[in-house]
């Protein structure tokens, strides 16, 4: 596994077994999405009264809207001219290519809907999802490692690492020749740092939807940085790639937006903020009391 200088890795990105066969990739974001549920989503929520069969229907509902979002925003950054003409492999995740920003988009708008229909707090279950984040994208990057296909540039630090089975998902612009940066692997600690973050802060009993607006700007922050590495894009403007200027957009555009609304208390239509609503209306409409 290991040479003088570099990490190699030999491992057939699909797993054979008989006529089956199973891809790891697919295998990482199943484990990912059960430990994020099981050990993240459920005991949040709960606590806060939610039923488990309701977490469980809006958490595979997010997830649905997750993997759509982030497959098409894979595509639109990554060439859509050439999907457009080859229409078959825009659904082909198993080639590799998901871009988390696409499932923050598309994962904010359902719960956005999600807490609206089951009149909860959005700011409740922006938490629950910065929390299934944490816990999910590090497990899911594991795919990313065995497929190589999130890259940084050639290296010879101790840590690169060269792909020598001949079924490795390489991108186009590697080979089998030369070792890499793990960009997976960078992306897989930033996530646990950001994780180091909001458990930090939730023991310290801060209000919903701080959880789910940190995220939301360390992640950005974390991608701006990572992206130096990554191979996958070229530079569209000023020096930056395109995932780079969607994270400064989120973290200068979205955020402050959304931090706004959570200081006014919008997107809250559960049951205590409806009572809280209404009460300064009840009581102006009580009648004074008669004097004497």
């Amino acid at each position: 596994m290991f040479d003088l200088a570099v990490i190699r890795i030999d491992i057939d990105p699909v797993l054979h077994l008989g006529g089956l066969n199973i891809h790891w990739y697919g295998v990482s974001y199943a484990v990912a999405f059960y430990v994020a549920l099981r050990f993240g989503v459920l005991p949040h929520m709960t606590a806060h009264g939610v039923s488990q069969g309701t977490v469980e229907r809006m958490t595979l509902w997010t997830i649905v809207s997750g993997l759509v979002g982030a497959r098409l925003y894979y595509v639109v950054q990554s060439g859509i001219g050439y999907y457009v003409s080859h229409p078959q492999h825009i659904l082909a995740v198993w080639e590799g290519g998901m871009a988390f920003f696409g499932a923050i988009i598309a994962g904010e708008l359902a719960i956005l809907v999600l807490a609206w229909r089951n009149r909860l707090s959005f700011w409740l279950l922006a938490d629950a999802a910065a929390i299934f984040g944490v816990l999910g994208q590090p497990i899911g990057r594991i795919g990313n490692i065995i497929n190589g296909d999130i890259l940084g540039s050639q290296s010879d630090l101790p840590w690169a690492t060269q792909y020598v089975n001949d079924n490795a998902v390489l991108q186009s612009c590697c080979d089998r020749f030369h070792a890499y940066q793990p960009a997976a692997a960078y992306e897989a600690l930033a996530a646990i740092l950001i994780g180091v973050v909001l458990f930090a802060l939730r023991r310290r009993g801060v209000r919903d939807g701080v959880l789910g607006l940190t995220y939301l700007a360390l992640y950005a922050i974390s991608q701006v940085i990572v992206f130096r590495w990554r191979i996958s894009e070229s530079a569209v403007a000023l020096g930056l790639k395109q995932a780079q200027w969607t994270a400064l957009g989120v973290l200068l555009v979205a955020v402050p937006l959304l931090t706004l609304a959570w200081r006014r208390g919008l997107l809250d239509w559960s049951d205590t903020a409806a009572a809280q609503r209404e009460r300064p209306a009840i009581a102006t409409t009580q009648e004074p009391e008669p004097a004497g």
